[in-house]
């Protein structure tokens, strides 16, 4: 059965963007970008794909992307409305339009769509992208985590988890160190 896989991005004090939405503060090496490209190539957007060169290489992980407004709204300014162009594209938003066929925004509990994906026959998982709300929102669909873990203190901005409190057991399946200080770690559900 696919999973939904939170793959997302945090400082140590996990926060996985600033007070305005900003993300440079994550320190990302050349090592690791290469290593993202090599392992999750699907998570970097279609722009960056074309960069650095990987916009033909496939998808490791991920077929689908679930993502929130504040996660989504970025693209809008590169401009696209396809930030990633080479999987299918959710948004969470109760206030967006997006003028694109290929683009769905789901303005209801998206619960239930998650629980229809998962059901879908693909050998392929779903990426919740972000935000914190929306994977606070989605914590009891969540089967496993991929969290990069920057050498950064942010002290604010958007959390992980952006909920009530709701203990929920992970384990941590694998571990892996950069030499910038960079950690990627992989939980699954208990």
């Amino acid at each position: 059965m696919r999973k939904l896989i939170y793959y997302v991005g945090a400082s140590l004090d996990g926060f996985i963007a600033g007070p305005e939405g900003e993300i440079d503060f994550l320190p990302v090496s050349e090592e690791f970008l290469g290593w993202i490209g090599d392992r999750y190539p699907e998570t970097l957007p279609t722009h960056v794909r074309r960069a650095i060169g990987i916009d033909d290489r496939p998808n490791a992980a991920f077929d689908t992307v679930v993502m929130g407004r504040a996660t989504f709204e970025p693209a809008l300014t590169i401009p696209t409305t396809r930030p990633y162009g080479h999987l299918r594209e959710y948004v969470v938003s109760t206030t967006i339009t997006v003028d694109d066929p290929e683009v769905e925004v789901v303005r209801d509990d998206p619960t239930a769509l998650i629980r229809s994906l998962k059901a879908e026959p693909s050998d392929s998982h779903i990426w919740l992208a972000g935000g914190g709300r929306l994977a606070a929102s989605l914590l009891p669909e969540i089967d496993a985590l991929v969290i990069k873990s920057y050498p950064v203190i942010a002290g604010g901005g958007t959390p992980m988890f952006a909920g009530g409190f709701d203990p929920t057991a992970f384990t941590v399946t694998d571990r892996e160190h950069f030499e910038n200080g960079t950690t990627v770690s992989w939980f699954d559900r208990r």
